[in-house]
């Protein structure tokens, strides 16, 4: 496979950082996105060689389709891959305090900048040989608590739109019966317990973090996607929880 154009969201958090990492690492060529021009720096820098840092407000799509255009000036024709690793965690003790800031937030986090990515990038991912979208999500999804209401509400919108995403490339992929076209670009939603990362694990040794999915191992998963046959991809929740 040819290097392809990986955009990673989210870039600043330890995920992001493992995901550009393993992506560079395999060849690619990255961009990692986040809010704030220090943190993104310090995380392309941590990244390694390979990896590019640009700053942009996901939650606007204005600013999403000044992204793609800086992008595009910096030489880049396509993108090939969305890694989505923007979110943000919030709960409460029950449903009567589930409060309107800390759905506002995960709607903002969760939804808007998932939306405003996808609708952006949508039509190069779609042309794309290997186009791959990808998000993380919850366990709690499946089996959301009274404390975790907003969460895995945000969660499951966010779940159910990049399905669409996924319908999407099948339709527009599907051809006719006379002349049938393969599978090439794929939506997929990763499912974890909570993420881990070695900066944790230092900071509470005496922790074992049982279930919990370490950023390298979600990073590896991502590398794996671009190999993977899109049409066996599309649409499906990876697991990656113990």
């Amino acid at each position: 496979m040819s290097p392809l154009t990986v955009l990673v969201t989210g870039g600043s958090s330890a995920s992001g950082v493992a995901a550009a990492r393993a992506l560079a690492a395999a060849g690619h060529r990255v961009f990692t996105i986040g809010s704030d021009d220090v943190r993104i720096k310090a995380a392309s820098l941590e990244a390694g060689d390979g990896v590019t840092p640009l700053v942009c407000d996901l939650a606007s799509l204005d600013s999403v389709r000044e992204l793609a255009e800086t992008i595009h000036q910096l030489g880049v024709e396509r993108i090939d891959g969305v890694v989505h690793l923007v979110g943000g965690w919030r709960s409460a003790t029950g449903i009567e305090d589930q409060s309107d800031d800390d759905w506002e937030s995960l709607e903002e986090g969760a939804i808007t900048t998932l939306r405003n990515v996808s609708r952006v990038f949508y039509r190069q991912l779609e042309e794309s040989p290997h186009g791959r979208f990808a998000m993380v999500s919850s366990t709690v999804v499946s089996a959301p608590t009274a404390a975790t209401a907003s969460y895995a509400a945000a969660k499951a919108a966010a779940e159910a739109w990049t399905l669409a995403v996924a319908d999407g490339f099948r339709q527009d992929q599907s051809g006719n019966k006379q002349a049938p076209a393969p599978q090439h670009s794929a939506a997929v939603i990763f499912v974890v317990k909570s993420l881990v990362d070695a900066a944790m694990r230092r900071a509470h040794p005496e922790r074992r973090f049982p279930g919990y999915t370490d950023v390298e191992e979600l990073a590896a998963s991502v590398v794996e996607l671009f190999s993977e046959p899109a049409d066996t991809l599309n649409g499906q929740r990876i697991l990656l929880a113990k």
